[in-house]
């Protein structure tokens, strides 16, 4: 059996939950994996009033249409960052409060405790999202920053991420961090750190995106053979770079997406430089056998056409794997 094929649906946060399905269904995806900002998914509301949760699940199956799995990105990004004027933007008014960083990173654990709690009254079991880091800003490291500098940011991070994760626990839900730059995770080396930094607990694992890795080197099918029992949840999403040189490198020389000095740029599926068939085979290899979530980024491309096209392409590129050796025919 394939794998189900979902739209995340975070950057369709300017749409209705329901005009959104709507076209979801229409370009045949399978279910939605909602975002907890727009009016896709509301934890305050799942905890606090009856029938919420119902009513999500009711809406979706109005089109044919499930939900796997919740996001919950934009808050978690502020229980280890620094914060400044950026997050205000993207958290909740009872979550920035006054802004105070602490008072914000402090309202942000526990919007995430609560988020644990309401995908549990959902009834899904993984909840996808970023942990933010404080570390981040040490990437190249000029001045020096010493070993003990950046351990104290991975000591930092389970300071705060273990009793989320305590509560996680409790609900029978997992964290998939999205590996992603700007995390405490952003690579295969560094994601085993976070690993080792809370002491290699099985509630935290990843929301695989190799749109993340691709540009910068690391090798997006060897983090699925590394982190096989990790993966919790999978982004599709395609990404393009370019092996010659650029005006703007790797680091994007403060330049906007779509900027043609640019060297890597987020491409509808298939469009890209990301070897799909080489992930598939993976995740076949490793067992997973959650949704292929389609999250669409491209901007040189209108939305709904690439959407549509997205899903198409997710439903080619999947196969289950074999059930016998391909030549067990002259064994028997």
């Amino acid at each position: 059996m394939s794998r189900p094929v979902t739209l995340f649906t975070g950057q369709w946060a300017d749409l209705t939950l329901e005009d959104l399905a709507k076209k979801a269904a229409s370009w045949g995806y399978d279910g939605l994996e909602l975002a907890c900002w727009g009016d896709h998914f509301d934890v305050q509301r799942a905890l606090h009033e009856d029938g919420y949760c119902a009513g999500r699940h009711a809406l979706l199956a109005k089109y044919g249409l499930k939900v796997y799995a919740i996001s919950s990105h934009l808050v978690g990004q502020a229980v280890c960052d620094r914060i400044d004027e950026r997050h205000k933007s993207i958290l909740p008014a009872y979550v920035w409060g006054d802004g105070d960083p602490e008072g914000v990173r402090s309202r942000a654990a526990a919007e995430m405790m609560d988020t644990a709690r309401a995908a549990n009254r959902l009834g899904v079991g993984v909840v996808n999202g970023f942990t933010g880091s404080s570390i981040w800003h040490y990437l190249y490291s000029f001045p020096p920053v010493s070993a003990q500098m950046i351990e104290d940011g991975y000591l930092d991070f389970a300071r705060r991420w273990n009793p989320i994760l305590d509560v996680f626990d409790e609900m029978g839900v997992r964290f998939g961090l999205e590996v992603h730059p700007t995390e405490i995770a952003f690579d295969i080396a560094s994601a085993e750190r976070a690993l080792q930094a809370i002491g290699n607990r099985k509630t935290f694992g990843f929301n695989y995106d190799p749109s993340h890795f691709g540009y910068q080197g690391v090798d997006y099918v060897k983090f699925i053979h590394q982190f096989s029992d990790r993966i919790y949840h999978v982004h599709m999403k395609d990404v393009w770079w370019s092996n010659e040189g650029t005006e703007a490198g790797v680091f994007g020389g403060h330049t906007d997406f779509g900027d043609i000095r640019r060297q890597w740029d987020f491409r509808s599926l298939g469009r890209g430089n990301i070897d799909f068939e080489e992930i598939i085979r993976a995740l076949n290899r490793s067992g997973y056998t959650g949704p292929l979530s389609v999250e669409w980024e491209d901007i040189g491309m209108d939305r709904e056409h690439g959407a549509e096209e997205a899903c198409d392409f997710v439903r080619a590129v999947d196969f289950p794997p074999s059930s016998r050796a391909f030549d067990a025919a002259f064994s028997e």
